[in-house]
């Protein structure tokens, strides 16, 4: 059942989560840039594990550079639900290698780049009036020599000239958009807009449980659509550090995988 809860405040994300980063004592290599805007690097490094019997051969190794603007009121910061959904991309990256991804709200895009160094045919998107939002995403794929990664502005629950020009998807990325219940139905419809250009598509959400007076199950029936949680453990996601960093920390984080209701999934995650 997808289950969504939200009580805190927008002021809170858009809040400054250096902290989480201090916190945990992150690694000396968050480098520090001079140019404007001024913005931290920081390194995330996901690794497969292995079971005593591999050990001895390589394992599989994807390091992405992500730079974070230092100013708080852009939210650009890479998030608990971020990371949580790179492991699940880096996890599935077979899957996704060779297809095409829509990023939805992609800020810094850490779930987008993991995407695209793994093959995928990435376009990232943010809110078309915050082009600072748009020019992070530009940055990150800069900064991980991603020349190919197509960056667009899309608002939530309107069907603009951006949003009806893409092309159909395979896969739909987005970390923590459930986070202002009147912002719910906005990413709904715009995940049911693009799903009817490709009813196989599937849409891959992460979300931060803050309380239990939310849910999006509703919606999702009206948008004639439907929901799996995935065990953050069927991803060797159930960690406070995941990638080489301090988060998600004690945050609990959910996963779930929404389709079209009736339609046959030709991809397959298991």
């Amino acid at each position: 059942m997808a289950h969504l809860r939200v009580t805190q405040a927008a002021s809170e994300r858009k809040g400054s989560a250096a902290g989480l980063y201090e916190s945990a004592g992150f690694p000396d290599r968050v480098l520090m840039c001079a140019s404007a805007p001024k913005f931290t690097v920081r390194t995330y490094r996901f690794a497969e594990e292995q079971e005593e019997h591999e050990r001895g051969h390589p394992k599989s190794e994807l390091v992405v550079l992500i730079p974070e603007v230092l100013d708080p009121q852009y939210g650009m910061y890479v998030w608990p639900c971020a990371v949580v959904l790179a492991q699940y991309i880096w996890f599935h990256r077979k899957l996704v290698c060779d297809k095409r991804i829509l990023e939805l709200g992609a800020g810094v895009s850490l779930p987008g780049i993991v995407a695209a160094k793994c093959g995928a045919e990435i376009i990232l998107s943010d809110n078309a009036a915050l082009p600072q939002c748009l020019d992070n995403c530009h940055r990150s794929s800069q900064m991980n020599n991603l020349s190919g990664v197509f960056v667009t502005g899309l608002t939530w629950g309107q069907i603009s000239p951006a949003l009806s020009a893409l092309p159909p998807v395979d896969i739909i990325l987005a970390s923590d958009v459930f986070f202002e219940p009147e912002d719910f139905e906005d990413v709904v419809s715009t995940v049911h807009y693009l799903m009817e250009k490709n009813p196989h598509a599937q849409f891959w959400t992460t979300y931060q449980v803050r309380s239990a007076d939310w849910s999006i199950q509703g919606l999702l029936y009206k948008w004639e659509m439907e929901s799996a949680c995935i065990p953050l453990q069927s991803f060797e996601a159930n960690k406070e550090q995941l990638a080489d960093s301090p988060l998600p920390g004690r945050h609990t984080v959910e996963m779930m995988v929404i389709t079209k209701v009736n339609v046959t999934q030709s991809l397959r995650t298991s």
